[in-house]
């Protein structure tokens, strides 16, 4: 066993890693033999690679895969929506790890990575397994070699998790980051957005969105346990169920992802329920499509499930995004209507109140010119003001300035009373005929 000195000194000189847990014992070497066989893979370079596929006729919960395949083609010009705007094209490689350590950091390696992407509408899987620490550089060098013909990446939660460990990885044995340039749709952060916003996992979405109930999975919190009992006693039974995970969660998240970009392609009516359109409008005024991006609240509010001014929180997010969607276009009195009706709404969270109070206070000063409604607004969050709670988190000077605005409004509201001519009594016209005209005229 090598010292910790020994192998910061190999690290440093470049030279291979030493191996911490090379199984040694005769039977364990011939499981490593077997694990081929096991496993249902065949050695490439020397890497253990397992390949599977579904074929197009083939059904994953409530889709058919070749239904996804096709909603991935009609599609597929809507993924630079999904990626900050980046080129994502296809070929989409999807791709997924399973690791030793659940929460990355130094000292987690991926010991299966998995690929999948679409091929005349079949899916098709390619998994990567590190059957030994020492092999770990030939599995990142076959990785590397297939994702160099992809047009984009896709994952679930792999700009946080899976993209910064591999690239860790790469750096360490001093190999090319392959994803450094290419485009990469998280799906995870798009799927908190239109499905959920609490429990937001892979398998969770797939149950809801796709219909599918796995039996016999293994819990994610065990994956790394079953690997190491993998190298302490060369039993790759364990991994069975592993590679078997990981394929449901790339087939997952293909079905995932042709959701997303046909709801975009597709537009706010193909969106099932209020989340959908609201978050399709977001999607739409980030790449600066205003038109369909008003479309889209517009029908999240009109798909609200709650009756006209009781509390829906779909419904206050959808009439705000409205609100500031009609003010960019210049539509003030479209935009005031939204911010009324807000006020309206029970339950209506306190910094949203002051919002739309402060834009109508802003709306009938400015434009409309109704110094009385203006002062109502402001006077309002001058109230909002002094309660406290929420408000007491807004920036500093928020209060000063709603009543520095109070303020002037009440100095214009007395100089016009100080400037308007004051009032005559109102006169009968046209005048009495019956009344005289001029005193009458006596003889002389």
């Amino acid at each position: 066993m090598s010292s910790l000195t020994d192998r910061v000194r190999t690290i440093v000189k470049g030279g291979t890693p030493v191996n911490p847990v090379v199984p040694r014992d005769a039977s364990v070497s011939s499981s490593l033999r077997d694990a081929s066989g096991v496993l249902g893979g065949e050695w490439r370079d020397g890497c253990l690679v397992v390949e599977r596929a579904w074929p197009a006729t083939a059904n994953h919960g409530r889709v058919r895969v070749g239904a996804v395949a096709e909603a991935m083609d009609y599609a597929a010009s809507m993924a630079p929506f999904f990626a900050g705007g980046g080129p994502a094209r296809s070929p989409f490689i999807f791709f997924d790890l399973e690791t030793t350590g659940l929460n990355g950091g130094a000292g987690t390696s991926a010991f299966l990575i998995g690929c999948g992407w679409f091929d005349a509408g079949t899916f098709v899987t390619r998994q990567f397994v590190m059957t030994r620490f020492a092999d770990e550089r030939r599995m990142l060098e076959s990785v590397a070699c297939e994702c160099t013909r992809a047009g984009a990446l896709v994952s679930f939660n792999g700009r946080s998790f899976d993209a910064p460990l591999l690239e860790t990885r790469y750096l360490f044995h001093r190999l090319p980051w392959f994803g450094v340039d290419l485009p990469h749709v998280d799906v995870l952060h798009p799927a908190r957005q239109f499905w959920k916003r609490d429990e937001c996992s892979l398998q969770a979405l797939e149950r809801q969105l796709v219909g599918h109930r796995r039996t016999g999975d293994v819990p994610g919190f065990e994956i790394p346990g079953r690997y190491f009992q993998f190298t302490r006693t060369g039993d790759v039974g364990p991994l069975r169920a592993v590679l078997e995970h990981n394929r449901l969660d790339l087939l997952s998240l293909a079905a995932l992802t042709a959701r997303l970009l046909r709801l975009a392609k597709d537009g706010a009516e193909a969106a099932d329920d209020a989340r959908e359109a609201l978050a399709l409008g977001h999607v739409f005024m980030r790449a600066g499509l205003e038109s369909r991006a008003r479309d889209a609240y517009e029908r999240s509010i009109t798909m609200s499930r709650a009756p006209r001014g009781a509390y829906d929180a779909v419904r206050i997010d959808g009439l705000r995004a409205l609100a500031l969607a009609w003010r960019r276009a210049r539509r003030f009195d479209d935009a005031a209507h939204c911010w009324q009706t807000l006020l309206e709404m029970r339950g209506c969270p306190a910094h949203v109140a002051c919002e739309a109070a402060e834009a109508l206070a802003i709306h009938n000063e400015h434009r409309v010119r109704d110094l009385a409604a203006a002062r109502k607004f402001a006077l309002s969050n001058v109230e909002r003001a002094g309660k406290g709670g929420e408000l007491r988190a807004k920036k500093t000077g928020w209060a000063e300035a709603v009543q520095h605005r109070l303020a002037r409004i009440d100095r214009k509201m007395k100089r016009d009373a100080t400037e308007r001519p004051p009032e005559l009594p109102s006169l009968p016209w046209p005048p009495s005929s019956a009344a005289p005209t001029s005193e009458p005229r006596t003889s002389s």
